[in-house]
């Protein structure tokens, strides 16, 4: 087993880091404050491959393993995780389902320019009524000879406003049940296609998140993703690989949080010396880089089971339920660290807190990884 990080993973991971410091630490607050989306800086991740790093360079992508994005994944979250949820998404939930499942007319239509950065995708599952019960899909897709007619309503959408292709779970034949339900790639502009208005959210301010309504709305017979019956596995692959990304964007927000605390803790003077030297805040700091690493490693862990095509349920669950959890943690002592500062906006880590709650609760809350975990053990 070796833990060394290639020359070439080095340079990936130096490259996120610069862009981090440059394009997206410039304006971060500002963008949380007022709910504004990085178009300019997604624009840029694009340019740099940052938005389908896994992807054949044929189709657009550049062709990187699970490593790197794990790594380019940590160095944007450290600074900006709403832009980090844009690029997991556009990676895990889109880029990665289109190439694994799609027909070839299929990536050449849709994958080649949401694997360029040209344009972004969102993936549509969760429901009013269907969040971490995925087989209750009140959205419907009745097949209509040559398209399918799509009515119903999805929630919670990353990308929901600044998509152009969305990925969408309805239910074809109820009484299937999960075997009834397809996968469709729906294009924003369709009539009937309506984009609902945007949630006000707690944290990753900056990433647009929005419902979306479908009235009617004819999808063509040669958009649907596999064959029929197939989209509820669609989907659960799809966000198997999901929770790599999440589970890295739960890395960044820790890591960040822990290296400005680290920072003000050096900085800082308390009866005398800089407050690292307070065996209080000293031991906060020991248990924040303890948990910090062995996140890391869960989550190479899981990158590297994937890319030698090893079922990553488990590994993947592991890492993101304990990784979403490190942040919590590490982001909650970072501002106790920090006292009174912390809890002002300049600072950043009362930013970093708020971003990492969502990381226990999309692509499948902490409940439900465990729940996956268990299974998985109990079959051993």
């Amino acid at each position: 087993m070796n833990f060394n990080l290639s020359e070439e993973h080095l340079m990936i991971q130096q490259a996120a880091r610069d862009f981090a410091q440059t394009e997206l630490l410039p304006g971060v607050i500002e963008r949380d404050r007022d709910q504004k989306f990085p178009y300019e800086q997604v624009k840029k991740m694009g340019e740099m491959g940052f938005l389908g790093m896994m992807v054949d360079p044929k189709y657009g992508g550049a062709g990187m393993d699970s490593v790197s994005y794990v790594l380019a994944m940590e160095e944007i979250a450290k600074i900006d995780a709403s832009a980090a949820v844009v690029m997991s998404v556009n990676n895990s939930l889109v880029c990665a389902g289109l190439e694994k499942y799609c027909s070839e007319e299929q990536k050449m239509k849709y994958l080649v320019p949401l694997a360029s950065g040209e344009v972004i995708g969102a993936f549509a599952l969760s429901e009013p009524e269907a969040g971490s019960d995925a087989t209750s899909q009140k959205t419907t897709a009745v097949d209509m000879g040559d398209h399918y007619l799509l009515n119903g309503t999805k929630n919670w959408i990353t990308n929901g406003g600044n998509a152009q292709y969305y990925i969408v779970i309805a239910q074809t034949d109820p009484e299937k049940k999960h075997k009834g339900i397809n996968a469709f790639i729906v294009e924003k502009g369709w009539e009937g296609f309506e984009i609902g208005p945007k949630e006000d959210k707690l944290g990753i301010r900056g990433s647009d998140t929005h419902s979306l309504l479908f009235t009617d709305v004819k999808v063509p017979k040669e958009n649907r993703i596999g064959e029929d019956g197939f989209g509820f596995n669609f989907a659960m692959g799809v966000l198997n690989g999901g929770r790599i990304g999440i589970a890295s964007q739960a890395l960044g927000i820790a890591s960040g949080a822990y290296e400005l605390a680290l920072k003000y803790a050096k900085e800082r003077k308390a009866f005398g010396t800089e407050i690292i030297n307070h065996q209080a805040i000293a031991f906060k700091l020991a248990d924040m880089a303890v948990q910090i690493t062995a996140a890391r490693m869960l989550c190479f862990k899981a990158a590297c089971e994937k890319d030698e095509g090893k079922d990553i349920s488990e590994s993947g669950a592991m890492a993101k339920l304990y990784s979403s959890q490190v942040a919590m943690d590490t982001t909650i002592e970072a501002v106790q660290i920090h006292g009174g500062y912390g809890y002002v906006k300049e600072y950043h880590v009362e930013r970093m807190m708020r971003d990492a709650k969502i990381t226990q609760i999309y692509e499948g809350t902490s409940e439900i990884q465990k729940i996956v975990i268990s299974r998985s053990i109990a079959k051993k």
